[in-house]
């Protein structure tokens, strides 16, 4: 399977509690020619930390980032393409993470590995927008 894109939820739970995956998730996982995350998932871990909305994660923040690595994974950098099109999705959800998130998919042509149905509205005006779970 080509690469696949993580939400970062799907990216704590693979690392943290695989339990959590659906069966297809983990498919998805497994044969993946590479699992990639987008680098707005490390601000979002952070940022919801730091706020005491995932208290969890605040141990594990300084570790991160070379998860990633140890996981033979791929952060995907921002570029300008990308936060133009989060800005400008045909679509009406307002977290910005998860705008990042789908713009990050849409302009890679990766599916999206996500619990969150909120991201199946984008198949109407992207039909080309595939979401695993």
């Amino acid at each position: 399977m080509n690469p696949v894109l993580l939400d970062t939820h799907a990216w704590v739970w693979a690392t943290f509690e695989s339990r959590r995956l659906s069966p297809l998730a983990r498919a998805a996982l497994s044969t993946a020619e590479s699992v990639c995350l987008s680098a707005i998932s490390f601000y979002e871990i952070t940022r919801k930390a730091a706020l005491g909305q995932w208290p969890e994660m605040v141990d594990r923040l300084g570790e991160l980032p070379a998860l990633l690595v140890e996981q033979q994974g791929r952060e995907i950098a921002l570029d300008g393409v990308a936060c133009r099109l989060a800005g400008t999705l045909a679509w009406d959800h307002r977290d910005p993470f998860d705008r990042i998130i789908a713009a990050v998919a849409l302009t890679t042509a990766m599916p999206l590995v996500s619990a969150d149905p909120a991201f199946d509205a984008l198949r109407g005006p992207y039909p080309a927008f595939t979401r695993l779970w």
